[in-house]
């Protein structure tokens, strides 16, 4: 399958907001979270006007995918069962 991301500047959106949301994981956050965290984002560069509407809405469909599929992150400590829960510590 080839990927709905054709423009360089929309592949390039895409590996930010993919490394702001990881980096997001390694605080915890939850998938909720990194959702509003990317309709900011995607807000923001909608705003802006910097895509094409097509590409715009490629990106949007993209990055939507890409939150709800667990398979797209890692743990903070690289184990999937801590992913974005924080351990207690007492």
């Amino acid at each position: 399958m080839t990927s709905p991301l054709n423009n360089p500047e929309a592949i390039r959106h895409f590996q930010s907001l993919c490394d702001a949301c990881q980096e997001l994981t390694s605080r915890h956050l939850h998938p909720s979270e990194l959702k509003l965290y990317a309709d900011g984002y995607l807000h923001a560069l909608r705003k802006c006007g910097q895509l094409e509407q097509r590409d715009q809405e490629n990106l949007e469909k993209l990055i939507e995918r890409w939150i709800k599929d667990p398979s797209s992150f890692i743990g903070p400590d690289g184990d999937i069962n801590t992913l974005f829960y924080k351990k207690e510590i007492w």
